[in-house]
């Protein structure tokens, strides 16, 4: 077994998978944190998936956790890998129960178990005991999260219990890199030649695959470059939005009231994404995004019929507004200015749609002052977890951002502009940026409008 055997016994075992670099050292080591970092694609989870695999199948009654901060998204990231390379398709624990999508665990005959779960329901997590935690994308908790984990780590099937999790680097601030400089969680740096399925070992060089994904990964830039292609903690320079922390801006779901406001924003595309954000206002004027779709490759008539559909508002292929099913008509549709895209969502939605003030500066203006804390300590702005409709995995492939959480540490200023004494993001990877603009630089300069204060801006290089 990976975790308690020597290495000369495992390469004895006939298995497709062989651990190299960080994902080897993973396997055996006892220490009781372990946070696996690197660039992407390096092998990170499918090592933590084998070490629990592994583990279950050669100690009865052993107990694992795999979780993420939110269980919908363990769906289709981590669950996927431990289904198609991890366990074998006629492997007993894949024969019965529900589907991915709603299980709560995989059972081995011989008594040991895999529970699944999400940090958005942590309840039911805690009220049972582990010999293992796997977290999956570490980076997404807060450090609280990460040492409440370690609390229902005592089913001692196990010769140690154990919390690790995998990550891609962050900011060098990151509490997971600052643990690690403090001792109390190891830290394990893996690099892309760990994985055969990319680096041909003894070889010396990159497989046919390692070639085309490097090439995906070369192709990146600014800080996404530094972190997914040579698995650096570096701090994103030139940040746009320098008050925007995921911890504070990305909140949990809960039911919208029907009574709040809602408004949509849409910044059109076909090769670059579709981006189209469903908004709410609470009664003291914060904005909640709740839904989105963040799509390339699809016409705009699809996109239609797809937000009608998930407002509840389609029915037999046409916009029908029910109170009964539907939630709330949009008060505005916010629009990029194309025109024959503006009227193509016209014939299908059946609303009419407004034009975005596109001014940048004060746009960005608009979204800074909303993201800082007001008197009472919050933001005016949140994004609720989870919210897109269906994940574009041919930007996720391409390392790209696939939501407007995403583009956010990456959207800096354009380093041309700022040396001719312009002033302008750059416009790379920033079309949720644009629609989240035209929402709020909308809802803005209708109540400045109205006679209140307008905001005042100083922008910090």
């Amino acid at each position: 077994m990976f975790p308690v055997a020597t290495p000369e016994e495992i390469t004895e075992q006939t298995r497709p998978y062989q651990p190299f670099g960080a994902a080897r050292q993973l396997l055996f080591s006892r220490q009781p944190q372990i946070v696996i970092s690197g660039p992407a694609g390096t092998g990170k989870s499918r090592a933590c998936l084998e070490k629990i695999h592994c583990c279950c199948q050669q100690v009865p009654g052993c107990r694992w956790l795999i979780c993420r901060k939110t269980r919908v998204s363990l769906t289709e990231s981590g669950l996927v890998t431990w289904e198609t390379k991890v366990v074998q398709p006629d492997h007993p624990i894949l024969q019965n129960g529900p589907t991915r999508a709603h299980r709560a665990s995989y059972e081995y005959p011989n008594g040991a178990a895999v529970v699944l779960g999400g940090l958005d329901n942590p309840t039911r997590l805690f009220s049972t005991e582990y010999d293992g935690v796997y977290v999956q994308e570490a980076i997404e908790l807060d450090e609280n999260e990460w040492e409440l984990l370690t609390r229902p780590l005592r089913n001692n099937k196990l010769p140690y219990q154990q919390l690790i999790g995998d990550t891609n680097p962050g900011a060098p601030s990151h509490w997971i890199k600052q643990r690690a400089n403090r001792g109390q969680t190891v830290l394990l740096e893996s690099r892309h030649q760990d994985n055969p399925e990319l680096w041909q070992i003894g070889e010396e060089e990159w497989t046919a695959a390692g070639r085309r994904y490097i090439g995906i990964l070369d192709a990146l830039t600014g800080p996404r470059k530094q972190r997914l292609r040579y698995g650096k903690w570096v701090q994103a320079e030139g940040v746009v939005y320098e008050n925007y922390d995921p911890a504070v801006h990305v909140v949990d779901r809960f039911p919208i009231p029907k009574d709040w406001p809602r408004y949509w924003a849409i910044d059109f595309g076909y090769t670059n994404p579709f981006v189209c954000q469903w908004w709410a206002e609470d009664p003291d004027g914060r904005l909640f995004l709740y839904r989105e779709i963040f799509m390339s490759q699809r016409l705009v008539e699809d996109h239609a019929r797809t937000i009608l559909a998930v407002s509840g508002a389609l029915t037999d292929g046409r916009a029908t507004w029910l109170p009964s099913l539907a939630e709330p008509q949009p008060q505005a549709i916010i629009c990029d200015h194309d025109r024959q895209e503006r009227e193509t969502l016209h014939k299908y939605l059946a609303m009419e749609t407004e034009p975005a003030f596109k001014d940048v500066i004060p746009g960005v203006q608009a979204v800074t002052e909303r993201l800082a804390k007001a008197g009472d300590g919050r933001p005016r702005l949140f994004i609720l977890r989870d919210s897109l409709v269906e994940r574009d995995w041919r930007l996720t492939e391409q390392k790209k951002p696939a939501s407007t959480a995403e583009e956010f540490e990456g959207y800096i200023w354009d380093e041309t502009a700022q040396k001719k004494k312009g002033e302008k993001p750059s416009d790379l990877d920033n079309h949720g940026m644009d629609a989240l603009r035209y929402m709020v630089y909308y809802r803005d300069r209708f109540t400045h409008d109205l006679g209140q204060e307008p905001f005042v801006f100083h922008r910090r290089y």
